[in-house]
């Protein structure tokens, strides 16, 4: 069954509850998170869920399964480096600091 396509302000919405949930913040560089939010926004209505959109994925939910967002390498990297693998989420002490996210090693698995 095809899922209802999602507006931008329901991706935005979707970024912003999963952030609270987990007690992350996220990024307040506007213009990169409308990047971010355009392409979970286009990952859902293509394959039905929101597929990370700084990962290419096999466009199927049980392969992806660990790459959908918050993917399962966000906490880790989160805990490490003070962001996620995309920089969307941030812990709230990195993102008080003023700093930028840097790139960071890929967690998953070839």
């Amino acid at each position: 069954m095809k899922q209802k396509p999602k507006s931008k302000e329901e991706v935005y919405t979707f970024v912003r509850m999963a952030a609270e949930h987990h007690g992350w913040v996220v990024s307040p560089d506007t213009q990169f998170v409308e990047i971010l939010v355009d392409g979970l926004q286009e990952n859902f209505n293509t394959y039905g869920y929101f597929l990370c959109p700084c990962r290419d994925g096999e466009g199927s939910r049980k392969a992806d399964r660990d790459i959908v967002c918050p993917c399962v390498y966000s906490k880790p990297d989160i805990d490490e480096y003070g962001h996620c693998y995309c920089g969307l989420y941030l812990d709230p002490d990195f993102a008080a600091s003023g700093r930028l996210p840097e790139p960071i090693p890929e967690r998953r698995p070839d």
